[in-house]
């Protein structure tokens, strides 16, 4: 069965095709929750916030933004284009298996590409990229080519849908994170998403979780590394902490972006063997959790699924973790 077939089932109306080989759109999708309401921020933001409302040091950068009091808030990465921002692929086609320059600007209210960014995190702005089925992950790092255009070498590992996700703050604006789908041509059979797991293994390190996620409000999950089944006491600082943590939740791939508690050189943070993160998530359901962490001079990506269960926190509940809940990025 050829690729626009088989993707038409569930990405009709979501996305506008550009090309034989690649797609570009978004993807308003849902689980049918209804989005949470927090009276301080978005499902997913904690921690204390930095000029412009970016979550800092020990905090996250997660779905959705900060909103009025009492309004919904629809979680991050599910929309092309927000308060007047857009996410505007450059690069037309990209076939699977084949490394491409790919390139992608976003423009702001006044209809330029954005050029003025706040650092976060080492880096102005953060790429993601993931299959649609959650089988693959990337986190990658582009490099600005010059007025407004970021450009960073990709490669989709085979034929299927994909989505890019861009997280970033402008200058003197909230943090964001935008998102748009890329189609590979060819034959492809989507996986189901990966059973529920807590431990991962990688490269001959094994990554545990500890903790539960609870729609609604921060939860405290620990990732503990161990390599040949000791402790790794030394982990290295990578972007500015010791991990990074994404989670996508099944269905629609709300996204959050989520930072550990504390950081190297506070004089308190360890390098290791747990990194502790505080991650709120907006709704019942799956989700599946990447964890970025450097030793030996090299970043690996430990995997899981995890479920999130429990009623949603209401407005009064939310962020009740001392410090890591009720603040925006």
């Amino acid at each position: 069965m050829n690729t626009p077939a088989k993707l038409g089932a569930y990405a009709a109306g979501l996305a506008v095709i550009f090309g034989a080989t690649f797609g570009v759109g978004t993807a308003v999708g849902g689980t049918g929750d209804r989005p949470v309401t927090n009276e301080h921020a978005a499902p997913g933001h904690s921690g204390a916030a930095h000029p412009g409302g970016a979550a800092e040091g020990g905090s996250d950068h997660s779905a959705g933004q900060a909103t009025p009091a009492g309004s919904a808030s629809i979680p991050g990465g599910l929309q092309v284009s927000q308060n007047g921002y857009t996410l505007t692929p450059v690069t037309t086609e990209v076939e699977p298996d084949k490394s491409v320059d790919f390139r992608f600007t976003v423009t702001g209210p006044d209809g330029e590409p954005v050029t003025a960014y706040q650092v976060q995190h080492d880096k102005k702005l953060h790429f993601i990229l993931v299959s649609r089925d959650l089988s693959h992950f990337q986190h990658l790092h582009p490099v600005e080519a010059g007025g407004g255009v970021w450009s960073v070498p990709l490669t989709l590992p085979g034929a299927g849908a994909y989505r890019m996700f861009a997280d970033f703050a402008p200058e003197g604006g909230d943090g964001m994170t935008l998102g748009a789908d890329l189609y590979a041509s060819g034959d492809y059979a989507p996986k189901g998403l990966p059973g529920e797991s807590r431990t991962a293994t990688v490269d001959g390190y094994t990554v545990t979780l500890d903790g539960d996620l609870v729609p609604g409000q921060a939860s405290r999950l620990t990732l503990k590394v161990a390599k040949d089944g000791a402790p790794v006491t030394d982990l290295q600082p990578y972007l500015g902490a010791y991990g990074h943590l994404v989670a996508l939740r099944g269905g629609d791939l709300a996204y959050l972006h989520v930072h550990p508690d504390g950081e190297p050189g506070d004089g308190a943070t360890r390098p290791g063997p747990e990194i502790v993160f505080y991650a709120e998530v907006p709704s019942r359901g799956d989700y599946r959790l990447f964890l970025d962490f450097q030793h030996g001079g090299k970043v690996r990506t430990a995997d899981f699924t995890v479920h999130a269960d429990g009623a949603p926190a209401t407005a009064g509940q939310a962020g009740g973790h001392g410090g890591h809940g009720g603040h925006a990025h």
